[in-house]
């Protein structure tokens, strides 16, 4: 009975009552701290979504700013794991070329396709082939460009046919331009092909082997486009890396220089030369047509190639199956030189639209941050299927796998009209 008596007389002593306070007081702070420090992570990282801390530190994420519109910056994003993978596949769509039907010609890795593009400031809802094809009832689209714009147009009718099929109205005998419609909805898109979007003389084999420079008159805009133009509701529009080829420039149906000329009593002017006069020209031809019935009109950037030891002729390759983390790689010195070029005369270009008061009829697909970051997602070594796995292939480090990350290019374009 003492012992017990001694032992309660102890717990019951002023001085352990007061330690028990204390404690309990700390405990109740940790837990707080803890508990606040869980809610500002969380809000820190929310609209990010999960996993993309992987990709992009958290103190660039916060520095950035959305468009001047006050919207968010579409373009300006970042790659982040997707596991629901591609809304289509070859075997639910017939649209894919052969050469960029990677999983056709056996590409073994899926990694490539399990990727979705998050813009900093906002979500991009996924393409739905309903909402816009009800939108587009009696539109007439237009992709005017290189084989980059045929590669998005195969991406374009993949996603459109999960809703309703397209029917082919034409095509030309090499299949590089064409035209399809839904019919449901009275929607036509037209795939023009114009490398160079100014009138070309092209000396080329369907391989690419030339037997002469070609010709550009940089004065002169391609009537295949230039002349149909404003029939269009909508046209997406891009250069691309036709103009990093040999070629002679003309002006006036006279030699004014030339790009790696093989003549060296010509003046070597450049690609950055031809670019900015052709850009100058196409954006003229645009502008000009403001106070007319005029289409909007949507410029898509450069893309980038991703070859590496060496280029498309002398055994360079791509075999990269992840993408590069944000920085780790920004193109090579010719992408961003082209780049600029492309940016600096898109702003003129939108300046005289704003004084026209029609801004909206001229947008900015800027694809560069989102291409430059995929080097996982070319066709690389599989633009055929090649049973000798060992023998040599010829990597393509430009064109994009379909499905793939082109994909995302035109779920932006969707928001972009849309929205």
């Amino acid at each position: 009975m003492t012992n017990k008596k001694r032992d309660m007389s102890w717990i019951s002593q002023p001085w352990r009552s007061s330690l028990h306070r204390k404690t309990n007081h700390i405990l109740v702070k940790v837990i707080v701290s803890i508990f606040l420090i869980g809610i500002s992570y969380r809000l820190l990282f929310s609209r990010y979504g999960s996993g993309e801390k992987l990709l992009a530190p958290t103190t660039e994420i916060l520095g950035r700013n959305s468009t001047d519109e006050g919207k968010c910056n579409l373009c300006n994003g970042v790659w982040m794991p997707n596991p629901s993978g591609p809304a289509y596949t070859n075997l639910t769509c017939r649209f894919i070329e052969d050469h960029q039907n990677c999983l056709m010609n056996g590409r073994p890795d899926r990694g490539y396709l399990h990727w979705g593009w998050k813009p900093y400031q906002c979500d991009l809802p996924p393409f739905d082939p309903y909402l816009f094809l009800d939108a587009m009832q009696n539109k007439n689209w237009a992709f005017i460009g290189d084989s980059i714009l045929r590669n998005q147009i195969q991406s374009f009718l993949c996603l459109l046919s999960k809703a309703e099929e397209p029917v082919e109205l034409y095509h030309s005998s090499d299949f590089k331009s064409r035209q399809w419609q839904f019919q449901k909805h009275n929607l036509t898109v037209s795939l023009i092909w114009t490398p160079f979007l100014v009138r070309a003389d092209i000396f080329e084999d369907e391989n690419g082997v030339s037997d002469a420079p070609i010709q550009l008159h940089l004065d002169s805009l391609d009537q295949s486009w230039a002349g149909t133009y404003p029939k269009f509701d909508y046209v997406v529009i891009s250069g691309g890396q036709w103009f990093l080829k040999h070629a002679v420039y003309r002006e006036n149906n006279s030699i004014v220089g030339c790009h790696y000329c093989p003549n060296k009593t010509y003046a070597e002017l450049g690609y950055e030369f031809s670019y900015r006069k052709t850009l100058e020209l196409v954006f003229r031809h645009i502008t000009n047509l403001v106070g007319k019935d005029i289409p909007v009109v949507i410029f898509r950037t450069w893309t980038p190639s991703h070859f590496e030891n060496g280029q498309w002729f002398d055994g360079g390759i791509c075999n990269r199956t992840a993408p590069y983390k944000e920085g780790e790689f920004n193109g090579s010195n010719v992408d961003q030189v082209m780049r600029e070029i492309e940016l600096r005369e898109f702003e003129k270009a939108k300046k005289v639209m704003e004084s026209s008061g029609k801004s909206n009829f001229l947008k900015l697909l800027d694809t560069y941050q989102l291409a430059v970051m995929r080097p996982d997602g070319h066709v690389g070594s599989y633009r055929r299927f090649h049973k000798d796995k060992k023998g040599k292939v010829q990597y393509d480090c430009l064109h994009w796998c379909v499905p793939g990350p082109i994909d995302a290019w035109n779920d932006i374009i969707m928001e972009m009209v849309l929205k």
